[in-house]
């Protein structure tokens, strides 16, 4: 490849190998000049002329993660598929993996932080509970590849003889109601606990918001954390918990206190 490249200028025939270019549908929903000042930012712009300029590296890393169980060599022909006849640079899977070490975790670290938040209007009803922003917290759990260059971060079990498995990374996520936005996140090692990882993202909530979450992050100390932002929570109780009726309201449900296991020693 020449001059030829995945990128292409809008509105002619003259093609440019650092033009922003259309790369699917992902350029409609990111921007190509967001993605060149995120990576002017964080100063990992190619210093020489390359076939696959750290723009186009960063699309392809987001096309990674749309189509997760398709080779590096496919998902670059679905990047690439609606170029049409414009000569495209063919990388395989080595020359790929090189571009995404090249490239690093910074600038999509970064286009993270950029996008990331809230983005329901107000008239949005299904976003929303009597003036406050619907959010839910969660967490789930993700296999990695059973490689050195991996498990040195992420270990794997280890059993009474011997390791098994795959390493386990471990994912929790901050998103808005109705429009599944991410707010935040926060991934690991799954030897860290959820509830480690939902304290990270406790400064993205605010007293807009309304919490929703499971029964596992009822801890009182991460409800104080979230009180102490400002936003209201309701978490759905496990059968263990019977809280004591303090008054009943008119609709048939009741105020309580939730107190930790040492309040009467006065720790609580």
């Amino acid at each position: 490849m020449s001059q030829n490249s995945v990128s292409i200028r809008f509105g002619g025939t003259a093609l440019d190998l650092y033009a922003p270019g259309h790369l699917g549908e992902l350029t409609q929903i990111i921007d190509p000049c967001l993605v060149d000042a995120v990576v002017n930012e964080t100063e990992t712009q190619e210093r020489r002329l390359r076939l696959l300029p750290a723009r186009v590296v960063v699309y392809f890393v987001l096309t990674l993660a749309v189509f997760e169980h398709v080779s590096h060599t496919g998902v670059w022909a679905k990047l690439t598929a609606g170029l049409g006849k414009v000569a495209t640079a063919r990388p395989c899977t080595s020359s790929l993996s090189r571009a995404r070490r090249r490239l690093g975790s910074a600038p999509l670290h970064r286009l993270f932080e950029v996008l990331a938040g809230p983005v329901a209007p107000p008239a949005r009803r299904d976003s929303f509970y009597r003036g406050r922003r619907l959010v839910a917290l969660d967490g789930t759990t993700q296999c990695v590849p059973d490689d050195p260059a991996v498990t040195w971060h992420f270990p794997k079990h280890i059993g009474e003889v011997k390791e098994f498995g795959y390493p386990m990374l471990r994912l929790v996520a901050l998103v808005e109601c109705g429009t599944r936005a991410l707010l935040d996140a926060a991934f690991g090692s799954d030897r860290i606990d959820e509830l480690s990882y939902a304290h990270r993202l406790l400064a993205s909530l605010d007293a807009s918001m309304l919490l929703l979450a499971d029964a596992y992050y009822d801890a009182v100390d991460f409800l104080n954390a979230v009180s102490e932002t400002g936003a209201a929570f309701l978490l759905r109780s496990t059968r263990k918990r019977r809280p004591t009726t303090r008054h009943v309201l008119p609709d048939g449900s009741y105020l309580t206190f939730i107190c930790s296991q040492h309040y009467r020693a006065g720790r609580g």
